[in-house]
């Protein structure tokens, strides 16, 4: 079991919470970039730099993710392609993609990247809460609660 982490779009405080997880429970996260990420000294915190290019990190943890991992992502087409192969997905928000719910996920971005491409502003994500990363946390503290469980 391995925690890949759409490292490009994380946000740092998520990074953070990550990099605590994966030390305390001895599960290893590597962190995906196509840019250089500074990263904490352990043992079960790892970088793996590729190419510049549209999707090539991406690419990269859809190639490597395997059934029973965790991918941290924000990128819905991602997380399907996980998703299919049996691992779990969150996004920085706490949210969890699932089986049941991708498909309306993807549906609503097509819709609003269709909006987008005709010029209707659509506007950005805000900006993560307190809420946010306390929901972020649960979550993966839950997953990596069961991840032991089932070891």
């Amino acid at each position: 079991m391995s925690i890949w982490v759409d490292a490009d779009a994380c946000p740092v405080v998520i990074r953070e919470i990550i990099y605590r997880a994966a030390h305390r429970t001895q599960v290893t996260a590597t962190f995906v970039s196509n840019h250089y990420i500074r990263l904490p000294k352990s043992p079960y915190i790892k970088a793996l730099q590729v190419e510049q290019g549209f999707d090539v990190a991406d690419n990269e943890i859809a190639l490597r993710a395997e059934s029973g991992d965790l991918v941290i992502t924000g990128d819905i087409p991602l997380a399907a392609e996980v998703i299919e192969k049996g691992a779990e997905a969150l996004n920085s928000r706490g949210e969890a993609y699932t089986a049941e719910n991708i498909r309306g996920r993807l549906n609503i971005r097509d819709f609003m990247d269709t909006m987008r491409s005709s010029g209707i502003q659509t506007g950005g994500a805000p900006a993560l809460s307190q809420s946010d990363k306390q929901q972020f946390a649960n979550h993966l503290d839950r997953y990596l609660a069961r991840a032991a469980k089932s070891d």
